[in-house]
């Protein structure tokens, strides 16, 4: 018995805490207890599935703030759109990580990656 004690108590609550942090879907490690989190395009993401990921994200949402003359139209890139378009979808579907899949071509962020008066959801 009082080994078992000594073991329960080994680990601090600090040590417990960085343990939970993480819990891995696949490949993709997910953020949990309520962390907010981002969807934005991979760097390494081709044109073409970019584009393909704006124009489904954007069947799916409002994406106005990508459009000339509002706040996140520049700079005018394909993956500076398709990252804005990802995760206002990431974001209005829950924010599970599949949500953020995109055919392997999404990342998830735990720092916000707003910039300017461009302010992602």
């Amino acid at each position: 018995m009082a080994r078992s004690s000594t073991l329960s108590h080994s680990l601090q609550p600090a040590s417990i805490a960085v343990i939970l942090l993480f819990l891995t879907i696949g490949t993709t490690p997910v953020l949990v207890f309520g962390e907010k989190t981002w969807c934005i395009a991979k760097p390494s993401a081709d044109v073409a599935t970019l584009l393909a990921n704006i124009n489904y994200a954007c069947s799916q949402v409002d994406c106005s703030m990508i459009q000339s003359g509002h706040p996140c139209f520049n700079p005018d890139t394909p993956i500076s759109h398709a990252s804005i378009a990802m995760n206002l979808y990431y974001q209005a579907k829950g924010r599970n990580s599949w949500n953020c899949d995109f055919k392997n071509s999404g990342l998830l962020l735990n720092t916000n990656p707003s910039y300017g008066k461009c302010a992602y959801a």
